[in-house]
C-alpha cells in the first residue's frame, strides 16, 4: 500500500527525483508509521486506497485531456490560429 502511494506521488511529480521536496516523502512515511498502529486499520487502508485511486485518475485524466484536446494549453490567439488551420484557413 505504501509503495502504491509512493509510486503515484513519483508519477505525479513534475520535477526530477533529485529536485523533489524531501518533506513530502518524510511526511508520507510518518503518516504510515503513525497510522500503521492505529485502532482502525481498515479505515486507514480504505482512505489510502482512495488517495491512490484519486491520484491515478487525475494522471489519466490529464493524459486524456492532452491527447483529445491538444489546444488546452495554448493562448486564445494560438487556439484561434490552430482551429483556422485545421479547417483550411491559414491566417497571416
Amino acid at each position: 500500500l505504501y509503495r502504491n502511494v509512493v509510486r503515484e506521488v513519483a508519477r505525479a511529480s513534475i520535477s526530477p527525483r533529485t529536485q523533489r521536496n524531501k518533506a513530502v516523502s518524510a511526511n508520507l512515511r510518518r503518516v504510515f508509521e503513525r497510522h500503521g498502529q492505529s485502532s482502525e486499520p481498515e479505515a486507514f487502508r480504505r482512505d489510502v486506497e482512495n488517495i491512490v485511486t484519486f491520484m491515478r485518475s487525475q494522471r489519466e485524466y490529464k493524459t486524456l485531456l492532452e491527447r483529445y484536446n491538444p489546444l488546452i494549453d495554448l493562448t486564445a490567439e494560438e487556439r484561434i490560429e490552430a482551429t483556422a488551420r485545421r479547417v483550411g484557413l491559414n491566417m497571416p
